[in-house]
């Protein structure tokens, strides 16, 4: 089957996820009906993660020097973002649009196809959105709360954003020698920037299901309002961590609030496959809102560069 078919069915099911994304409505609980599944989904990602991702990025980072790590990293970012082109297209975001389009310009040409990132320097920084934003501008509700194995976080909502950044990134459409390759390094170089991220949810949840999934949402919500999400919507996503957390343990009601800033970035974390399947939409740790009972402001960056993916 050709990477054209592939692209061309994966278009087919966005459509009708589309449909579904589009009328369903915004829920203030975690929307979560198949959660004795998801958690299911979610302790086999967690198992392979402990397995096998960690023990082989810990080793990618003692022999790569971290100048190497950044540069893949802004390579990967740069060829994936022509997602984020698009997605400011549909989103209206004009200025931010001929920004992004200087910038891959610019990368692409001075910046040695990305190896480097002169355009930040020039004024044209990296933004991220994707089609799960995009549907989120429009009106379209987050939909049913999903773990997807091997892919991590998800909902109805974002699950389109899987086949446009695929049609969008130029390595779909290379023979699988040159694409599998620069896959495995991508995946490999995106676990090993979330490491610390892992270690952050490991010593602040609970139930890391639960911290995991209010930290997506509350990190989509974010996004989605650009850094300036309603207070009242930080508020529920907040309330719905701490309640599940309380029930569990009602001795320490509130961890969840006390920790959401961590969870926001361990959420990337969750499934590093995730990461590296569809262009800029990774780098939650350096989009992560800093949850207080005040709106929220982003959170300090993770140490190591964004990350990004590839097909």
């Amino acid at each position: 089957m050709s990477k054209q078919l592939v692209v061309r069915g994966l278009f087919t099911l966005l459509l009708a996820i589309l449909v579904s994304a589009c009328t369903t409505t915004p829920t203030k609980g975690p929307n979560d009906p198949w959660e004795t599944q998801n958690r299911k989904f979610y302790n086999f990602n967690d198992s392979l993660d402990r397995k096998f991702f960690t023990p082989v990025a810990k080793g990618y980072v003692a022999i790569t020097p971290k100048p190497v790590r950044a540069g893949v990293t802004n390579v990967f970012e740069n060829v994936g973002y022509l997602n984020v082109i698009a997605n400011d297209l549909l989103q209206g975001k004009l200025a931010t649009f001929a920004s992004d389009c200087g910038r891959f310009i610019v990368n692409s040409s001075i910046g040695l196809g990305g190896l480097f990132d002169p355009a930040t320097s020039l004024g044209m920084p990296a933004h991220e959105e994707d089609f799960g934003q995009t549907l989120g501008k429009w009106g379209a509700g987050e939909g049913r709360y999903l773990v997807l194995p091997l892919m991590g976080p998800s909902s109805f909502r974002d699950l389109p954003d899987i086949a446009t950044a695929m049609a969008l990134n130029p390595l779909t459409y290379l023979n699988a020698v040159v694409t599998v390759p620069l896959g495995i390094l991508n995946l490999i170089n995106v676990r090993a920037n979330l490491l610390e991220a892992t270690n952050i949810r490991d010593q602040a949840a609970l139930d890391p299901y639960t911290f995991v999934r209010e930290a997506y949402r509350q990190m989509r919500e974010y996004k989605i309002y650009d850094g300036n999400p309603p207070s009242e919507s930080i508020d529920d996503y907040l309330d719905d961590a701490d309640d599940e957390e309380a029930s569990s343990h009602p001795e320490v009601r509130g961890s969840a609030t006390a920790a959401a800033t961590a969870a926001a970035t361990a959420a990337a974390a969750a499934a590093p496959a995730a990461a590296a399947a569809a262009p800029a939409a990774a780098p939650a740790a350096a989009a992560a809102p800093a949850a207080t009972a005040a709106p929220a402001a982003p959170a300090t960056p993770a140490a190591e560069p964004a990350v990004l993916k590839v097909y």
